[in-house]
């Protein structure tokens, strides 16, 4: 159901990749060598992702809507 650019030979979304880099605060060259991808890979990967925001934000929704479904919680957690 998925549309989004995958990473060619891997079973790797591009927005694994791009949120990753963007959470840990990574550099492409950073995240290049963190999923051990070419420089031109993640540089296609942000490029894409950047442009295809509706996309990634309606799969997302789709997701946590088909997890929801399935009695999955998303809610964190709390430690005791």
């Amino acid at each position: 159901w998925r549309r989004q650019l995958y990473i060619k030979g891997r079973k790797l979304l591009a927005s694994t990749v791009w949120q990753d880099a963007i959470a840990n605060e990574m550099s492409p060259e950073q995240a290049a060598e963190n999923w051990d991808l070419p420089l031109a890979a993640i540089s296609e990967v942000i490029r894409y992702c950047d442009t295809h925001r509706e996309l990634l934000k309606l799969e997302a929704d789709e997701e946590r809507y088909r997890l929801e479904e399935k009695g999955v919680s998303l809610e964190p957690t709390t430690a005791p």
